[in-house]
């Protein structure tokens, strides 16, 4: 088993490594997603908006789910550095929560005619980052004791009800959104706008490690301030 100073010199080094390749990746990422990618034939130069919004919902979907299945492992095995993982996850996926939502309302505007629409995905979404504020209220305002894991494993298991909603609910009803384009099947994205795709996705997967392994890092200097002071 490591011990938080053998864990804490490994996020160090981590940290470092991605701070040294996340500019790099950044600018790749734009440059291909603002000037080498076309502009669409119905949305024009819109669709750029694409390229920050869809990562934003993926990565926010993907940092929920893996909180849900932390709190389903810890509440079986009770293992307390899961807990820790969590409440380093949802801040991060509450700003990508925050910014796929502030990047559909730009994007719907030209779109659609209106910023806000009571669209199943946009209000479903809107569900996902009220999860996220109570996961993080319940850290920030009560004790990392077992209440508090229990409580935030409830809210996680309950939030992970919302996902399929989010998923499927442009097939399940009559929506604003448009079909998912890109399936386990296949795509149906044109690869000059695929590529630009997934390089925002690898620079904002990139800067979500660097600010989790920054947020658990201050959570491990946290726990040895404490244990030092029962000293």
């Amino acid at each position: 088993m490591f011990s938080f100073s053998k864990i804490y010199f490994l996020v160090d080094n981590l940290i470092k490594f991605f701070n040294s390749i996340l500019f790099l990746l950044i600018l790749i990422g734009l440059t291909f997603s603002l000037l080498l990618s076309p502009p669409d034939y119905l949305q024009g130069e819109n669709v750029r908006i694409m390229y920050v919004h869809v990562p934003s919902s993926w990565i926010s979907l993907s940092c929920f789910m893996l909180i849900a299945f932390l709190s389903i492992v810890n509440f079986i095995f009770k293992i307390k550095n899961l807990h820790l993982v969590k409440i380093c996850l949802a801040p991060i996926g509450l700003m990508f929560t925050c910014l796929s939502i502030v990047t559909g309302a730009i994007w719907g505007q030209p779109t659609w005619g209106t910023w806000w629409a009571w669209d199943a995905r946009l209000t479903s979404m809107l569900a996902l980052m009220f999860f996220y504020l109570l996961l993080i209220i319940n850290y920030k305002f009560f004790e990392k004791d077992e209440t508090s894991q229990k409580i935030s494993s409830i809210i996680s298991i309950l939030g992970l009800v919302n996902i399929p909603i989010i998923k499927y609910s442009v097939e399940w009803w009559t929506t604003l959104h448009q079909p998912a384009s890109i399936k386990l099947s296949g795509s149906t994205i044109h690869s000059s706008m695929m590529v630009p795709l997934l390089l925002m996705l690898l620079a904002l997967l990139t800067y979500s490690a660097l600010i989790f392994l920054m947020k658990y890092k201050t959570e491990i200097i946290k726990i040895k301030k404490k244990n030092l002071k029962r000293l």
